[in-house]
Parts: C-alpha cells; structure tokens; sequence
C-alpha cells in the first residue's frame, strides 16, 4: 500500500513549504523508496497560468503542457523527475470537475455538497496520483485557518482515516519568530497554529520550525509539550544560503528515521554521498561574477525562480557564485543603460509580457551586443533580440511585436495563424515541451553536443519567418529550429551572445545544469574563446 505525507503550514505564508516537501523527498529517495509529489493550492484558479508571477511568483511549466505553482520546480529540481498537470489541484479545478459531473448527470438524485462530492474528488485525485510510487508527499497550499483550505483538509483527515495512521503522515511547517527586544525564541504562534489544526480534526506528527536561527534545546522542548509532538519529531528549519543543504541538515536531525519509523519501513540503502557531494561543491563556489538581470517583475525573486536556481546549476559546474543585480526594465527607459549595466559580467532578458518595460530590455540587449556582454535571453527575451537585430543591423528601423504595436509596419514578431483566433487566454499558448532540431557548426551545437534537444514552450507570439534571410543577413545566425519555427538565435562573432524561444530554466537539475546557461557562465568566467 502506497504511505502519504501531508504538509500543512501555518502562522504565516512563504515559509518554504515546498523547499521542504521536497527536501523529505530526497531523504526518502536516499533511503530507497520511490518518491512523488502533489501540490494543491486553494485558490479558484483552475491553473497558475493567468496569474502575475509578482503576486504568486513564476509560473512552471511542465513537458506537458502544465502550467503550474513554481513549487513544482522546487520537487522536480530536488527529485530529478518530470512531473505533470495531475500533479497540481486548485479549487478550480476541482468545482470544475465536479459542476461538469453535476450538469452531466452523474449525481443524479443527490444534492451536490462540499461533503462528500468535492472532498470525494479531491481524496479520488491523491489516490491516482500515488500511482506505483511509494510514497506521495502532498503540500497543502496556504496556511491553516484560511477558509479556502478547509476542504482539502478536511478531506486529508477522511484520507487517514481510510488508509490508516500508519500509512498517513502529517508535517506541520510553522514559524518561530525572535524578538529583539529579549533574544527569545518565541513558540506562541506555532502553539495557536497547531490548536488551529487540531481543531480540524488533524494531529500533526511531525513539526517543521522555521526561523532565522536554529532551534535551541529549551524551545525544542516546549514545543514538544505545548504541541503534544516527541520532542525528536521537532524539526529545526533555520535559514540557509543553499536550500539544497535542507536535506543533510533534516538527516542530521534523524528525520527520515521518523518517518520510517511511522510507516513501519526500514531503511533500504542510505546514498545521500552525491547529494552531499552536490552541496559542498556548491559550498566552495570561489570565483564571483555579477549578472544583471533585467525584467519587469524584480521586486519578487520567486518571479525568476527556475532561473536562479539554473544559475546555481551551472554556476556550480564553473566554481562560479553568480550574484545576480536586479535591473528594472522600465528604469533603463528613464535612466539610461550605461548608469545601470556598466562594469556586469553578463546580461539576462528572461520572459514577459506586454509592452511594458519592452524598450528598457531592447536598450539591455543593445548594449551586451555593442559591448560584447555575453547575453542570454529567454522567450520575450529572445523576441526582443530579435527585434533589436532586426532594427540596429537589418535596418527596419519600426521593427517591432505586433504585441506591443499591432499596427508595426515590421511585424518581426507576430501571432502565428493557430493563435489569432482564440478567445480564451487561460492554457491557450503554445505550452509544454517540443523536440527542437540544433543546427550543426553553431554555438548551440557546441553547448548541446547534439542535433536534437527537448525545451519547454510558454508564449503566444512568435518569430515571423518571412524576415528571416533579412535577420540572417547581418551575421545572425537561427541555430535552433522546432519544425520551421525558429527557437534559437545567435550571434557567432560574439563571446556569447544566445537567444531560446524556450524556456531552458525549467529543465535545470542540481545535478545537470542546462546548456544555454553553461554557455552563459563560461563566457562570464572568460574560459576559453566560444569557438564553434
């Protein structure tokens, strides 16, 4: 019978519920037992996929097509699997479901109630997920107490008592702030927490503190008395510079010992070696280099997340500790490139969208050519590169997107004829992974060691084909193809200068780091010439 571990959360949001989800994942992995994971988020939003990354952070997409919570990312990431739209649950979807049952008949007779058809569905939607893995982890969106998350617990409750405790576990992540004033740990707010969760009818067994320092024994202790928890299923969370680090930090604390212990399981191998190996070399990271990065949503780093953290990935490979400098759009439209991007190793153009900030990146993408910056840019990034070629070396000097002008005289940019007639915007892009072809004798080549590759896709607009001979005049060079559709540009003459219609991020392991950031990090630590 496949074991299910449930994280809640609680006093406040953005705890790191999902770096810890995932972090048990890898312990258990470690151990030996396969591993998956489900996140469920309580919004109404049938997906992520209409919101703004700068209230909910980035959206990740999936190969299929998913576009999802960035938590995603986090257990793809720390698990080293591909995950799917099965793998999310909102409220959403879930009352879509169920309305769509209701209007088709299939409760008929019955009175259509929060109890039991919507938390039917949601317990029917854990159980498939599990499919043949061991052990699912499920992190419960939000914190307790809000009122958009009480059918999911509710029916995470009937789902112990279906499956029996001892094949049902509950983490708790809470908060454990410190006041100045006295320097005490205070355990207050996870004691009103945990009464909170109780008062559902959910016990947890296991608590995850967070906070800026690491639990001390007397805290520990009362927490195990207020909370009714073994003071040895207290689990200390404190802040760390490397995430990936969680993991070591809650073996060192004997955790996944408590957690086999609750599922009568023993330990089949213990092989962490590589993962520690992972994060000490991403510890020793000697070398610094300075990437400015220069989007629209930079007052929240969870915008960029996947890219970060593909920073860390090759970063690590080169030595190479990249600090990232956070370049708003719109203020090089009113600044001036040169007061903001002077004396940067590299430069990053991620995604977007809309006209807002587009001529601040075009100045950014500008100045990496003129200045031999190595630059890298991504989806509206790769766009907007292509738009600047196509006005400062082509000479169409009105070039645009028909996204930011629809009445451009050169649409360099523009919807491709499957796009123009849809009407809803919710997962209605181009979405998912594509098979690209990488031509050969190219930089992207060289990077990808290979005529074929598989990236994942999130836009509308796309490269209109018939400026190609036009841009490929000026020495630019489309190095990356999915069918006829271009998916790479690049400018040989340049140490590194790399577009991808696609997103690269999202594909980025701990383990293997992707190429287009390879590349982007090799030039920034000046190895070598960018040879073909």
């Amino acid at each position: 019978m496949p074991r299910y571990i449930i994280v809640t959360g609680g006093v406040v949001s953005g705890l790191g519920k999902g770096v810890t989800t995932a972090s048990i994942g890898r312990l258990i992995l470690g151990a030996g037992y396969s591993v998956t994971a489900l996140k469920i988020d309580p919004y109404l939003n049938c997906d992520a996929g209409t919101m703004n990354p700068i209230e909910h952070g980035e959206v990740f997409v999936l190969d299929d097509g998913g576009e999802i919570d960035l938590d995603l990312g986090n257990y793809e990431r720390f698990l080293d699997i591909d995950l799917t739209k099965d793998h999310n649950l909102t409220t959403g979807a879930v009352y879509r479901e169920v309305i769509s049952k209701e209007r088709k008949g299939e409760y008929l007779g019955h009175t259509v109630q929060i109890i039991p058809h919507i938390t039917d569905h949601i317990k029917n939607h854990i159980k498939r997920v599990v499919g043949e893995k061991d052990i699912l982890l499920v992190e419960m969106g939000g914190t307790v107490g809000d009122i958009e998350s009480m059918p999911f617990l509710e029916a995470a409750r009937e789902l112990r008592n279906e499956v029996g405790k001892s094949n049902c576990l509950f983490v708790h992540v809470t908060y454990v702030p410190i006041l100045k004033a006295v320097g005490e740990q205070k355990t207050k707010p996870t004691q009103h927490s945990v009464k909170e969760l109780r008062s559902l009818g959910i016990a947890p067994d296991i608590i995850v503190a967070r906070g800026a320092e690491e639990l001390r024994m007397e805290t520990k202790r009362k927490i195990s008395l207020f909370c009714d928890v073994p003071a040895n299923n207290v689990i200390s969370a404190p802040d760390i510079e490397n995430i990936y680090e969680l993991s070591i930090l809650f073996e060192k604390q004997n955790l996944l010992k408590v957690i086999l212990n609750h599922f009568e399981l023993t330990e089949k191998r213990e092989d962490l070696k590589e993962w520690r190996e992972l994060c000490e070399r991403i510890d020793k990271r000697k070398v610094e280099r300075t990437l400015g990065i220069v989007g629209k949503y930079t007052v929240l780093a969870d915008s960029y997340r996947s890219i970060l953290e593909a920073l860390v990935h090759a970063g690590t490979i080169y030595g190479c500790k990249v600090c990232v400098k956070w370049i708003e759009a719109e203020d090089l439209e009113k600044n001036g490139e040169e007061n903001e991007l002077k004396g940067l190793d590299g430069i990053l153009v991620p995604g977007g969208f809309g006209s807002r900030g587009a001529e601040g990146k075009i100045k950014a993408i500008k100045y990496a050519r003129e200045n031999d910056v190595p630059f890298l840019g991504i989806c509206f990034g790769f766009q907007l590169a292509t738009i600047e070629i196509a006005r400062d070396l082509a000479g169409l000097r009105n070039a645009n997107s028909t996204e930011i002008e629809p009445d451009t005289e050169d649409p360099v940019i523009t919807l491709l004829p499957e796009q123009r007639s849809v009407k809803e915007l919710g997962g209605t892009m181009r979405l998912g992974g594509y098979d690209i072809d990488i031509v050969e004798n190219t930089q992207a080549y060289r990077l990808y060691g290979s005529k074929k590759a598989r990236e994942r896709h999130r836009h509308r607009y796309e490269f209109n084909p018939l400026y190609k001979e036009r841009i490929e005049s000026t020495g630019a060079v489309f190095s990356g193809y999915c069918k006829e559709r271009a998916e790479i540009i690049e400018l040989p003459e340049k140490r590194y200068f790399m577009a991808s219609q696609f997103h690269p991020e999202f594909k980025s392991r701990p383990n293997r780091p992707v190429p287009l950031f390879l590349g982007l990090v090799e030039a920034m630590m000046n190895k070598g010439s960018m040879e073909k």
